[in-house]
């Protein structure tokens, strides 16, 4: 990567300026028609637990925002993989919605690169974000002084999901994580031979950068995968190339049809008693209650070898430059950063509120144990989710990763993905 995430994360496009005002009912052509106060909201989350949290924000905006109308631009597709393509599209077009979604980190240089989103650090002030989000979170935000989205949560990346009647088949602890990767193999080995035939569920596109950066995570330690992406860990290193071979052998352990489905259906054959394990980000645990599978149909822990380690990544919303109705973005956006809009969002999303103010209370079981990590555990971002990594460097990790998915060569797949970080 050239110049790393934090140099990455020091480079500022020209962005518009920012003419802050207060959620209200300017409107500067003068007129009331209804098109100048719909306020086009473009995510992804168009299904399931994603849709449930997102329906539970709009909610309180239309309370909080009684003068605007939430317009809902969300297209479906796992982690924005196809939503990212028509914002892309749009934004290049000059026909910016009213707001959209993007991880908090260094997805958001393309954006503020190309002059595309404003600056809404004084939103921070007029909302008392400053005081109510902590302060680490704030710096992964700032980006030369400046703060270009406001999250709407905090999701957790390294997550093994588990089917607890699976492992009993090969008599393994579904409470109890394997100590390392090593270990981790060792009871994929007992499950095959227990007659399951790909004890790790995967799908397409991310969910594989997701298990390879758990790998990653678990072999070089945080310091030093986070120095994958600030460039201070040399991707052509022997532990990489280590801990790349052991991603290899845990493919060995999926399902052959891992480039055809997406990861909604990996989490189906965990649930339906094909897999033993999962890797995917904690939005899960909404998808289990949307789907109304039982406690007690599954467990979960930080992957093998990265219990105290927290690889984070965040949704959050932004104020693009010459979008349409600004004040009403700007009440979208305060519902975002709200303690009410949190609640009412990430109870249902699986994420755990931004806020530091909110009430372990107020939400269900994983997230409890979620909120109690992220105030203890390091912190590390997740590339695949784009706190570490622009939509560049991160789109030429997948294309590697899906060209690795058949040829299995390891030194190729570790020179690409060197390459990705220095010239994406």
């Amino acid at each position: 990567m050239r110049g790393g995430l934090s140099k990455t994360l020091a480079l500022v496009g020209a962005a518009g300026l920012l003419a802050v005002s207060a959620c209200g009912n300017s409107d500067d052509s003068g007129g009331d028609s209804s098109a100048n106060k719909d306020v086009t909201v473009f995510t992804w989350w168009a299904d399931g637990g994603e849709k449930a949290g997102l329906d539970g924000m709009v909610s309180v905006f239309n309370t909080d925002c009684k003068d605007y109308k939430f317009v809902n631009s969300a297209v479906a597709g796992g982690a924005g993989s196809n939503a990212k393509q028509v914002l892309a599209n749009d934004l290049q077009a000059g026909k910016p919605p009213s707001t959209f979604q993007a991880h908090a980190g260094a997805e958001l240089k393309d954006y503020i690169d190309a002059g595309q989103v404003d600056d809404v650090s004084q939103l921070y002030k007029d909302f008392g974000l400053d005081k109510a989000f902590p302060q680490n979170l704030i710096d992964n935000l700032t980006v030369d002084g400046k703060i270009y989205s406001i999250p709407a949560n905090v999701h957790r990346a390294n997550v093994v999901w588990t089917n607890p009647t699976v492992l009993k088949k090969a008599n393994l602890d579904a409470a109890t994580a394997p100590a390392s990767v090593d270990a981790w193999i060792a009871d994929m080995d007992k499950l095959k031979a227990a007659g399951v035939k790909a004890p790790l569920a995967i799908s397409k596109g991310f969910a594989q950068e997701m298990v390879m950066e758990v790998v990653l995570l678990a072999e070089l330690g945080p310091d030093s995968f986070k120095g994958l992406f600030d460039g201070k860990t040399d991707w052509a290193g022997a532990n990489v190339t280590a801990a790349l071979n052991k991603y290899k052998k845990l493919l060995s352990y999926t399902n052959t049809d891992r480039e055809n489905i997406d990861w909604p259906d990996g989490l189906g054959y965990l649930n339906k008693g094909q897999a033993a394990y999962f890797v995917m980000g904690d939005w899960v645990a909404a998808q289990q209650l949307a789907d109304k599978v039982p406690d007690t149909a599954y467990t979960y822990w930080p992957s093998p070898g990265t219990a105290g380690d927290f690889q984070f990544l965040s949704d959050s919303f932004t104020l693009p430059t010459n979008g349409a109705d600004p004040d009403g973005a700007k009440c979208w956006l305060k519902t975002v950063g709200s303690a009410e809009g949190q609640k009412a969002f990430n109870t249902k999303k699986g994420s755990i509120p931004a806020r530091s103010d909110a009430n372990p209370a107020d939400y269900p079981k994983y997230q409890q144990s979620a909120m109690a990590d992220w105030k203890k555990d390091k912190i590390v971002p997740s590339c695949a989710h784009g706190a570490a990594c622009t939509l560049g460097q991160n789109n030429d990790i997948l294309s590697a990763l899906s060209q690795f998915s058949g040829s299995q060569d390891v030194a190729k797949l570790q020179t690409a993905l060197g390459t990705a970080m220095k010239t994406s």
